[in-house]
């Protein structure tokens, strides 16, 4: 299935949204939760998977939310169809702070990996499957598991980021390191392994965990600043303990620094 062809343009800096603007009776796919204002004349309905495998009934369905169960998503996402004579617009939030990337799979041999959690959006007859590892140790130890998403198609899909996006245009054979946490996505032709950080001092003090990802190139490699697990982490050690004590970072004063800034909770 020929993927629909849709406009796009992503507004904001830190807290992006892509705007869609649909032609009469196209369709895009989006996360469920990732909706944030369309027009009148947009119909909404909730689809099993990722609506690629509709034209296959009953099993073609099942299949395709079958996959989504495995990377970690919902069995259901929102398909949004322009019922109107006229262009439509539907518009879609990143959940957290960080950039959404525009993927022209026709561009990249017509798939791109990346992490489970970080598609967004993408027009209709494009696939969102699961990609497995085939190495033990980047199952185990790569951060993401065994499974990673995979989007393929002949359209454009949206995946959002955490933080500042860098992307890396690796010839053959040049090698790139990586936090595991830090890889948002990459090319097919892209050669994905871990790789133990070695050392005692490394392993025990160093606070960077045992393992990075080795990215062999050719390909392009997109990767974040902060992932969202590493943001969540902070926010949970900087949370307040039961008692309601709180840590306070870099400060001397400690609470007294907390009571002069107000933000002293009794």
């Amino acid at each position: 299935m020929q993927a629909h062809e849709i406009d796009y343009h992503i507004y904001g800096e830190e807290m992006q949204y892509v705007e869609i603007e649909l032609d009469p009776q196209e369709i895009v796919i989006a996360e469920a939760g990732s909706f944030m204002m369309m027009d009148n004349n947009i119909q909404m309905e909730t689809i099993f998977g990722d609506g690629s495998g509709q034209e296959n009934g009953l099993f073609g369905k099942l299949l395709s939310a079958g996959k989504r169960v495995l990377t970690g998503e919902s069995l259901f996402m929102t398909a949004f169809i322009n019922q109107n004579n006229t262009k439509s617009k539907v518009s879609f939030a990143s959940p957290y702070p960080g950039k959404i990337i525009p993927i022209d799979l026709t561009q990249f041999g017509g798939k791109f990996i990346c992490q489970k959690d970080s598609f967004l959006c993408a027009a209709k007859g494009v696939s969102v499957g699961i990609e497995f590892s085939k190495k033990l140790g980047r199952g185990l130890f790569g951060g993401e598991g065994f499974i990673m998403q995979k989007i393929e198609g002949d359209g454009l899909a949206f995946v959002h980021t955490g933080g500042t996006l860098a992307k890396k245009e690796l010839a053959a054979g040049e090698i790139l390191k990586v936090d595991t946490g830090c890889i948002v996505g990459f090319t097919k032709d892209v050669e994905y392994d871990i790789e133990f950080i070695g050392g005692i001092k490394n392993s025990i003090f160093g606070g960077e965990g045992l393992f990075y990802a080795t990215l062999r190139g050719p390909g392009t490699v997109y990767v974040q600043s902060l992932p969202f697990s590493r943001l969540a982490d902070r926010i949970i050690a900087s949370a307040p303990k039961a008692g309601g004590s709180s840590r306070d970072e870099g400060s001397l004063l400690g609470g007294l620094g907390s009571l002069l800034d107000g933000d002293r909770r009794f």
